[in-house]
């Protein structure tokens, strides 16, 4: 029974999404231009814009990564994303997902 909770444990880990390993504080540090269009704090005051606060960093990573790559459309996001590494990525990603919504 116990080698059986073993092996479903280890199966189920397995399947679990990865989770990003990125640094708040250097996230929250290369953000800075962020905040023009989505708050000082990832709550926007503009409805056009999203809030970041809260989001999910693996989602926001990815939004960040598709427009760097060009793979997602907005000539801003576009601009924005171009000179950012993946490691900015992740920890901008990490600092939003830190933030309250």
């Amino acid at each position: 029974m116990k080698r059986v909770f073993v092996v479903a444990s280890i199966i189920s880990l397995l399947g679990a999404p990865s989770v990003l390993a990125g640094d708040v504080a250097a996230g929250k540090a290369k953000s800075v231009t962020c905040a023009a269009c989505h708050g000082a704090n990832g709550i926007s005051n503009i409805p056009l814009y999203p809030n970041l606060a809260g989001q999910k960093a693996a989602y926001t990573a990815k939004q960040l990564k598709a427009f760097r790559d060009g793979t997602r459309k907005d000539p801003v996001m576009a601009g924005m994303s171009k000179a950012l590494t993946d490691a900015d990525i992740d920890n901008i990603a990490a600092y939003y997902e830190s933030l309250k919504p």
